[in-house]
Order: structure tokens, then sequence, then C-alpha cells
């Protein structure tokens, strides 16, 4: 990503490009694994021997019990792509100075620290609190699409 991040020019659109070229594959391993799993259940072979389709199955029995899944994983990922943006800006391959980022408030502040230690403290405590609330929020999706907690 950072090779890419030297080719192309800095700004906002190079990071989201970045990160869609890398973060799609750990959610297409639990998308892949969740497929395979549901390929194998009952109520496919039971679509199967009705006469369903291929692209009925898909739509309607496979897709939906997959979508928990993969919003889980995309609001666990969110937390990840903030924090990769915050670094990368902080080590100047990031969004550009006339743009706001968190990594660059925290290398600016950083880069006073001798002076004005306090300055540093507003964009970590944003940074780590925004992190903290989208991984509860992934948490508590996680919870309410997992079908064996609906069990009980």
């Amino acid at each position: 990503m950072t090779l890419l991040m030297l080719i192309m020019p800095r700004g906002f659109w190079t990071i989201v490009f970045a990160l869609m070229i890398t973060e799609w594959i750990g959610m297409e391993r639990i998308a892949r694994a969740e497929v395979l799993k549901l390929k194998e259940q009952e109520f496919v072979l039971a679509s199967r021997t009705l006469g369903a389709s291929a692209f009925f199955i898909i739509f309607k029995e496979i897709l939906p019990n997959t979508i928990g899944q993969i919003i889980t994983q995309l609001m666990f990922s969110i937390p990840t792509a903030i924090f990769t943006e915050a670094f990368l800006s902080f080590v100047g391959l990031g969004i550009p100075v006339p743009m706001c980022s968190l990594g660059s408030l925290i290398n600016d502040a950083f880069n006073s620290f001798t002076t004005h230690p306090y300055q540093i403290l507003p964009p970590i405590i944003v940074l780590a609190t925004l992190m903290l609330c989208f991984n509860m929020l992934a948490d508590g999706l996680r919870e309410a699409f997992d079908p064996k907690l609906k069990e009980m």
C-alpha cells in the first residue's frame, strides 16, 4: 500500500483506493468460507430437491445467511481503515496538509510536543474514541446477526 501511495498522488481517494485493493481479501475469505459452509446445509439440499435454480439458491437462500457475517466484517474493518489513514498521514504519505486528518493533527502536535504537550491529547482521544465506538458497534452487530444467539 505504501508503494501505491508513492506512485499515485497523495490524497483521500488514493488512500481509499489503496485500502480497497488490500482490505477486500479478509472479507472475501470470510464470505467464501460462509458460502462453502452454507452450500452443504440441509435447506440448500431441500431447495435443490424441489427444483430451485442456482440463481434462486444463491440469492434467496445463501446470500441472506451470509450478509450478517459480511456486515460484521465490514464494521470491524472500518477502525483498521481509520487507523491506517491516520498512520499514513502521520508519516507524511497520507492526506496533504491543507486537508485535515487525525494523523496530520497528531503529527503537528508531536512536532510541538516539547513546548505544548497538551495539544497532542485531543486528536489522540478522538482517534481512540472513534476506533472504540466502531469496534463496539461491530460487536453489537455481530451479536445481533449471530443465529446462535437468536435461539437463546
